[in-house]
């Protein structure tokens, strides 16, 4: 999302003072507001201490997302340190998402969905052509999405990890495999994540339309970050 998407925000302002419902729980001094379309990317530079709050405004909106220390961005989000420290594929409120050298870069600090996927990864063109067949190969995918906004940080395709799918229900089937069904998400859920170190933020949210995780229908998301 371009800086002007923030035109006409009261960025700065106590959030308390907003008389917002959608930003009941959070205090502190409003340092963005952004509505991500349906099937857009968008990148975030967020500093430690300040929480992102990720909001599903239709329901049912699956929403990828990566985190990389600003620093050094060699150091990003792991999926496996994250599931064996907490012993849990899935996340809610108090989950510490860790990176590739075990640190702690964010904290579920709330969360009214009640769980959240780690395993089922992001579509890709190519991912699309072997589930769905070779006739949606032109559709675009999560993984363009993280390119795009990876693009201006000096990250590549090589920087992409498993990625967390914030709201999409992925359960293990009884015969151990994953199954992507309906969300458990309804209009107006949300997740809180508080930032542990300087991180790079990137998200798409997901354009799938093959799959049930959207709906089948890809809707906009509202993602707002606050200075405590």
């Amino acid at each position: 999302m371009s800086p002007a998407a923030n035109a006409g925000k009261p960025v700065g302002r106590s959030v308390a003072a907003l008389r917002d419902p959608a930003l009941a729980g959070l205090s502190g001094a409003l340092v963005s507001d952004e509505i991500v379309p349906a099937r857009a990317p968008w990148a975030k530079i967020v500093r430690a201490g300040e929480i992102l709050r990720v909001i599903d405004l239709e329901g049912n909106q699956a929403v990828d997302f990566l985190a990389y220390v600003l620093a050094d961005t060699a150091e990003r989000y792991s999926a496996a340190d994250t599931v064996v420290a907490q012993r849990n594929i899935f996340l809610t409120t108090d989950a510490r998402l860790r990176s590739n050298r075990g640190r702690v870069m964010m904290t579920v600090v709330d969360d009214s969905c009640g769980r959240h996927d780690t395993s089922g990864g992001a579509c890709s063109c190519e991912s699309n052509t072997v589930r769905y067949g070779h006739h949606t190969k032109h559709q675009h995918a999560c993984v363009e999405n993280f390119l795009i906004a990876a693009a201006p940080y000096g990250l590549g395709k090589r920087d992409l990890v498993g990625n967390i799918n914030w709201f999409m229900n992925v359960p293990v089937e009884a015969d151990g495999t994953l199954g992507i069904v309906d969300g458990l998400s309804a209009p107006g859920k949300h997740v809180d994540l508080r930032a542990e170190l300087d991180l790079l933020l990137l998200v798409s949210n997901c354009p799938q339309i093959n799959n049930p995780c959207n709906a089948f229908n890809p809707t906009p998301i509202r993602a707002v970050v606050v200075r405590p």
